[in-house]
């Protein structure tokens, strides 16, 4: 039976506990899993293009102790941790810095993949450097690193533009470049089908193949990156979880609808609220799950 997971940084910013009270009600909202964000390790700050310091524990000295926490809470749970998402941009080289951290607290939190941006304005080869410098760590924590497919804004002509690992020939080139059994692909289904890019997430699914171990899942008005609860946009569904299913994707359905919950609790990000979000994100995370088991 296909697992279900969302990530927590969108509830952890939205409760008095944070990471760990969010873990909770994503197990009592009926997520067998959580991805772990880990993007208050280092923020950055868009103005600036600097990192913005924090007294986030994930930024400081003990980092690994409150991962722990977090963990513990979660096992309490019966939640388990699928994957993590590393800090970015990594063009940022105070964000870069980060990265081994990352994929440290990935394997103290028990996740198996650490989603790392590709920089976004790389080829697939300068890109390589960054992952096969981060490689070895990653094995020596039995972590895989996830590159992920990403765009930028085209001002002009109003839509999205390809970045790294955008296309198909792109994303198979920078795993190619690297050729390595610890870099695997993230497909994010709502990058694929943003206008401008010119493929589909199910095109993508059916490139990636067995490289393809984690998602990212979420809606929009197949325009721009809304981050939005699947089957309230106009992003279908149905030809993606058959693709999937075709390729036997042996991973999670992992939601990533920030905007989602953050709509939802507007003006009300009372405990109450994050709950009822986290509800109708897991309901609709089954939804999938049971149209991938019954394809």
């Amino acid at each position: 039976m296909m697992r279900i997971s969302t990530e927590i940084d969108s509830a952890a910013r939205r409760l008095p506990g944070g990471e760990e009270r969010a873990v909770e009600l994503v197990a009592e909202a009926g997520f067998d899993a959580y991805d772990f964000s880990l993007f208050e390790m280092a923020r950055i700050d868009w103005a600036t293009g600097r990192m913005t310091p924090s007294d986030h524990p994930l930024q400081g000295a003990d980092y690994l102790r409150f991962v722990r926490r977090v963990s513990r809470a979660a096992d309490d749970c019966g939640l388990k941790c699928n994957q993590t998402h590393a800090p970015f941009p990594v063009y940022c080289d105070e964000i870069r810095g980060y990265l081994e951290r990352a994929i440290e607290c990935t394997a103290e939190a028990g996740g198996s993949i650490c989603v790392i941006h590709p920089d976004n304005f790389k080829s697939a080869e300068e890109n390589a450097e960054m992952y096969l410098e981060l490689l070895p760590f990653a094995k020596s924590c039995g972590v895989k690193i996830a590159t992920e497919n990403m765009w930028d804004w085209d001002k002009q002509a109003n839509q999205a533009r390809p970045n790294a690992c955008a296309t198909p020939a792109d994303f198979k080139a920078h795993l190619e470049a690297v050729n390595d059994p610890y870099l695997v692909a993230c497909l994010d289904i709502g990058h694929a089908e943003m206008r401008g890019i010119g493929t589909s997430a199910a095109e993508l699914v059916y490139a990636l193949g067995d490289r393809l171990q984690a998602l990212h899942i979420h809606d929009n008005d197949r325009w721009h990156d809304s981050h939005q609860l699947p089957f309230t946009m106009a992003v279908d569904f149905a030809p993606i979880v058959r693709a999937l299913r075709e390729i036997d994707y042996k991973g999670e359905f992992t939601l990533e609808c920030g905007s989602y919950l953050k709509d939802f609790t507007q003006g009300a990000e009372t405990e109450e609220n994050v709950l009822k979000a986290l509800q109708n994100m897991a309901a609709t995370a089954r939804r999938l799950a049971d149209m991938f088991d019954k394809a």
